[in-house]
């Protein structure tokens, strides 16, 4: 073996030492780079590593013993235009006795002749399983210098290098993972450390500039209502910040960004058609490079995180993968902070609700015990909200068992159940008041909510009602009956002549003193009927009997508008088994109601046919008709539907008619739609399953 082969040998074999203990790829290129050119006796050399696509990643680059960067236009120039671009598309090594007579060399100022730039060099691929990795090239500033013994050399030191250089590449993404996972990590531990929307997006900047080092951070959100994209936080707290800025959807990088869901790197913005410097002119800012990339939650796009301007001159490689990192944990933080925002929100208008509410409110568990107050059930009940809450429920008022159940278990269906009762105060004076008791989810705990509603108005004027019923009951009976007897009495003694003024006058007594009496027996009746009596003066009735003296009773009413009442009752309608005065009063309070409403010279029609077991009455008018929300209504007691100018009553007579109806087991109904008329029907059950009913 020669000296120049074994002296070449103890160089592979001291270069294989070196690069089994390299593992940081820049360390691995220079110590190759040194020991190639100290062994082969080159002046300067570079080596450039290649990704997967064959485009330049890393570079190194010596001269007078000392490593220099290249700056990312030199290596583009070198690569695309130079030996080691010819090298690396060729995949073939080089050698350049004379670089001045080579075209693949590119050529500076300094390569001229008497000039020490290089006049020979060599270059080689770098290769790995087929593969290329690199392309190392040497130079030396005398012609025809370099060899083909040393373009031998190179290339055994290029067959090293490879695996070193994978190895290298390898360990290098590892670590770029793991800073990018540790980024990420931290983010994570940063960015979920708030529930507050605002403290969120700064700290999701703050984390971001923090792990790329750039100039300015933002984040925008996409406007639910018109889609564009609002800057909501931003690390530039400058004047003319871009937060508040509205962008159109697809505007700019950043709205193409949300168009298309993918984040980009932008190394020189004015370059890139997408750019909009409509921005930096309104902000007086100047764009170099843009990294933006889309904020999702859960699978949509809610909104971008922009950086602007690296701090080192250039976004990192990893810079993407790190952006898209933190922007899925900030769709999640900015999710669940907006969810937490209406959440605070919702609790607050109910909480203003709660205690700007007129009604005592009071929130207590299942067995009663009180957990909170509104301000109105400490005035209600003169007790301090720290007093009642150490208090059951059942200690201020009596809550129906029937109706609540034993154990409240009644509200267990979320159903809102009232009943009348009355709360005690602290001086043990007691309100009446309805409540209204239901089963709540608060903070996802199950809880009763009582309103208590105060109806002492309600109550004083239902008594006065009563007691003004009652008085007109009792003060007129008596004296009406003195009436009726005396105009019988006159009736009988004068004998006057039909159609006479006399007997004219004497009627119209009659017929108001009965129109009265059937006033009265109708109040009685409602006090009996309400007080769960049942109906005793019943026989067999013709239907067609009840027709007859009803129209008598109104026809005089009915003339003075010149209303028509027409019958379609039969002899043949079965008959029932009724109180026969008070079916009649129902029939006529029914036909006088619908005189009023009925227009002057309209038609009341009075009917009567037989239903199954039941024989259904009717009385038709051609008024202007009842709203469909009120034809319940207007069964209660003293509710009243006159417009105004039209009729006035107490709104009595239909109360009457349903208790008087029901206490026949009947029932009553009015179908009717506006201005189309009204008709008002009741069943009462034929005579045989009356009577049979009745005797049970």
């Amino acid at each position: 073996m020669s000296d120049a082969d074994r002296a070449s040998l103890e160089l592979l074999i001291k270069i294989s030492r070196e690069l089994a203990l390299a593992l940081d790829l820049p360390a691995v290129l220079d110590r190759v780079l040194f020991l190639s050119i100290d062994n082969i006796g080159a002046s300067s050399g570079s080596i450039i590593v290649l990704d997967e696509n064959g485009q330049p990643i890393e570079s190194a680059f010596s001269m007078g013993g000392k490593i220099f960067d290249q700056t990312r236009l030199q290596l583009r120039l070198t690569f695309e235009h130079g030996l080691a671009g010819w090298v690396a598309r060729n995949r073939q090594a080089a050698l350049l006795p004379d670089t001045s007579q080579d075209p693949r060399w590119l050529r500076r100022p300094d390569d001229a002749i008497g000039q020490t730039g290089p006049k020979s060099a060599v270059s080689v691929p770098i290769m790995t399983r087929e593969s290329l990795v690199g392309v190392m090239t040497l130079v030396h500033p005398t012609p025809g210098f370099l060899t083909e013994d040393h373009l031998s050399l190179l290339r055994a030191i290029a067959d090293q290098a490879g695996i070193a250089i994978i190895n290298a590449r390898l360990y290098t993404e590892s670590q770029r993972q793991v800073r990018v996972l540790k980024a990420v990590a931290e983010s994570a531990a940063v960015i979920t450390a708030s529930l507050k929307l605002e403290e969120v997006l700064d700290l999701i900047l703050e984390q971001t500039s923090r792990a790329l080092r750039v100039e300015i951070a933002s984040l925008a959100l996409i406007n639910p209502q018109s889609h564009e994209l609002v800057f909501l936080a931003s690390t530039d707290k400058s004047d003319h910040s871009v937060l508040g800025m509205h962008v159109a959807a697809g505007q700019g990088l950043a709205g193409w960004v949300v168009e298309h869901g993918e984040g980009v790197v932008v190394p020189d913005a004015y370059q890139d058609p997408r750019f909009y410097p409509e921005i930096d002119r309104q902000l007086a800012f100047k764009t170099s490079a843009v990294a933006c990339a889309p904020i999702r939650s859960q699978e949509l796009v809610i909104g971008v995180l922009e950086l602007l301007n690296p701090l080192d001159q250039a976004f990192d490689t990893d810079a993407l993968l790190v952006l898209d990192g933190i922007c899925s944990l900030a769709g999640t933080a900015i999710r669940h902070a907006q969810l937490f925002d209406h959440l605070e929100a919702a609790h607050q208008r109910y909480r203003e609700l709660f205690e700007e509410i007129i009604d005592p409110i009071v929130i207590t568990d299942w067995q009663g015990k009180i957990l909170e107050v509104n301000r109105q059930a400490e005035i209600t009940l003169s007790q301090d909200s720290e007093v009642l809450r150490t208090q059951p429920i059942q200690q201020y008022f009596h809550a129906d068992s029937e109706r609540l159940g034993a154990k409240f278990e009644n509200l267990m269906s979320g159903e809102t159940i009232s009943h009348l009762s009355a709360l005690v105060t602290r001086d043990g004076s007691e309100i009446p008041v309805q409540v209204y008791a239901r089963n709540v989810q608060i903070d996802g705990v199950s809880h009763l909510q009582w309103i208590f509603h105060d109806i002492t108005e309600r109550t004083n004027l239902d008594r006065l009602r009563e007691d003004l019923t009652s008085m007109i009951y009792h003060d007129l009976r008596s004296p009406l009956a003195n009436i009726v007897s005396s105009l019988d009495v006159l009736s009988s003694q004068l004998n006057l002549a039909q159609g006479s003024s006399l007997n004219s006058l004497l009627n119209i007594a009659v017929r108001s003193t009965e129109r009265i009496q059937r006033l009265t027996d109708s109040l009685l009746d409602i006090n009996r009927l309400e007080a769960g009596q049942p109906v005793l003066n019943r026989k067999l009735t013709a239907p067609l009997w009840l027709a007859t003296d009803t129209i008598d009773a109104v026809s005089p009413l009915a003339r003075t508008k010149s209303i028509q009442v027409i019958s379609s009752v039969t002899a043949k309608t079965p008959t029932v088994f009724a109180d026969a005065d008070m079916i009649r009063r129902v029939l006529v309070n029914l036909a006088e109601n619908a005189v009023k409403f009925a227009p002057p010279g309209g038609k009341i029609y009075i009917g009567a046919r037989k239903d199954g077991q039941y024989v259904q009455f009717w009385v038709e008018d051609t008024g202007p008709g009842i709203p469909a929300q009120e034809q319940e209504r207007i069964f209660d007691k003293f509710t009243r539907l006159t417009p105004e100018g039209g009729p006035r009553g107490l709104g009595l007579g239909l109360a009457f008619c349903r208790l008087a109806v029901t206490g026949h087991g009947g029932r009553i109904w009015v179908e009717s739609q506006p201005g189309c008329g009204a008709r008002f029907n009741f069943t009462l059950p034929v005579a045989g399953k009356a009577k049979a009913a009745a005797s049970s």
